[in-house]
């Protein structure tokens, strides 16, 4: 079935084509290199996604806390321009480098790498500006939450046997570009000096967080129907990257949105 999320309709293994002449066995044996299944060195397996998403989370977390560490220590008096600039080039250059991942066929380690940190530089000067004005130490909630919701949704995904449908697909992939579509006129509004408050800490800003925390699980659950299809086709190693990007993607939704809930939640 071919997919609907731009991350993984450019690899026609993830779409459901075998390739190199791999014979599809039972799932519960994907990867383990059980009989009938032709074993080759280069071919994506679990382990070698959970590295490359373990490099990827890496870099964000590194980079995060080297922003962190390096932006001049802010009070709710202070010049906050350091920081809302560390966040705005962050932040526009990990969606510029996520646009390119999305849509590009043939997958680049250093351009997700280049993505993730990036992203570290934004995530750090967000944590640090939600660490100065909410307390109730906000941001370790949100990392914590953060590695909970992944560790839930893969058991359920895996207790329950969930399983894609075609219409899930297209529900989340559109669910997606319409959250990016409202974040873009909120930032346009925002160059005029209006803003809606779709994605702020209040009340209709909670709305927008609650549903992007949750339309990240469902990006997750995506993520990992996807890595199985693409294992069972005998997907390339270096398609692991792709899968590390995705699923890079799906944290930081949970997280940022996470971020919002908990603040809210902090103030008197």
């Amino acid at each position: 079935m071919k997919s609907n999320n731009p991350v993984f309709n450019r690899s026609a293994e993830f779409n459901g084509q075998a390739g190199y002449g791999q014979t599809m066995t039972d799932p519960s044996q994907w990867g383990t290199g059980a009989p009938g299944y032709q074993q080759h060195t280069d071919r994506m397996t679990i382990d070698s996604v959970v590295q490359k998403t373990g490099i990827s989370l890496g870099v964000v977390i590194v980079v995060a806390m080297a922003t962190w560490i390096l932006t001049p220590e802010v009070t709710a008096q202070a010049d906050l321009s350091p920081l809302i600039a560390a966040m705005t080039i962050g932040s526009l250059g990990a969606f510029a480098l996520s646009m390119v991942n999305s849509f590009k066929r043939v997958i680049s380690p250093p351009l997700v790498l280049a993505f993730a940190a990036l992203e570290g530089v934004a995530l750090g000067a967000l944590s640090k500006y939600f660490n100065v004005f909410y307390e109730g130490n906000v941001v370790m909630g949100a990392v914590i939450g953060t590695f909970a919701a992944f560790a839930g949704t893969l058991a359920a995904y895996k207790f329950f046997n969930i399983k894609v449908s075609g219409k899930f697909r297209m529900f989340v992939t559109a669910a997606v570009f319409g959250m990016i579509g409202l974040a873009v006129l909120e930032m346009v509004l925002s160059l005029f000096g209006a803003q809606i408050g779709l994605f702020g800490v209040s009340g209709l800003g909670m709305v927008t967080a609650f549903a992007g925390l949750i339309l990240g699980v469902f990006m997750l659950i995506m993520d990992f129907d996807f890595v199985e299809r693409g294992i069972a086709a005998g997907l390339e190693e270096r398609e692991s990257w792709r899968a590390a990007f995705a699923m890079t993607v799906s944290l930081v939704w949970i997280y940022t949105n996470l971020l919002r809930i908990l603040a809210f939640f902090s103030q008197d």
